[in-house]
């Protein structure tokens, strides 16, 4: 399996999601936040999440260098959630999201592994906008996107899905 490049923080190791991280994710996805804001992708087993990583994590890795990343805090290995660069079909430029579980929301972890990220694909990955979307009712995630300089542009509908969803978008200054 090819290696993909891992980031660090001062508190935050942000590494690639692996089949391995298969419990946290599973965990993560279902909890209530996750579900509400993001969705129920029906993942309820951890050979669903491995399903998952394995369908929809992977491939973009293998194409791109760059996906969705578990975060984890130095000083103990905690997993704390994840955070990553998304092409999405239906979105202008890569699409930047994150999840924590709820005990380690409100504490910075989500700006800091977003913020470095937003920062390599700009650099390391020479990608020249990034987008992100949230729900209009989720305005901690409003308020995150907006801290990491994204713009809102308009409101859109991802393909195959009702719900209208706020777009934001920062570009590669020079």
């Amino acid at each position: 399996m090819p290696t993909y490049q891992s980031f660090e923080t001062d508190r935050l190791l942000i590494e690639p999601l692996t089949k391995a991280d298969a419990p946290h994710l599973l965990a993560l996805m279902n909890t209530p936040k996750w579900i509400k804001n993001i969705g129920d992708r029906n993942v309820h087993t951890v050979a669903d999440a491995e399903a998952y990583i394995e369908e929809k994590i992977t491939p973009q890795f293998e194409r791109l260098g760059f996906g969705n990343y578990k975060v984890t805090r130095k000083s103990d290995g905690q997993f704390l959630g994840n955070c990553g660069l998304y092409d999405r079909p239906g979105l202008e430029g890569v699409d930047i999201g994150f999840a924590f579980l709820p005990a380690f929301e409100k504490k910075g972890y989500a700006f800091e592994s977003a913020e470095k990220l937003r920062d390599e694909g700009f650099g390391q990955f020479g990608i020249k906008t990034i987008s992100a979307i949230t729900i209009p009712s989720n305005i901690a995630s409003q308020k995150l996107i907006e801290k990491l300089g994204l713009t809102f542009v308009k409101m859109v509908n991802l393909p195959n899905d009702d719900e209208e969803l706020m777009f934001y978008q920062i570009h590669k200054t020079a």
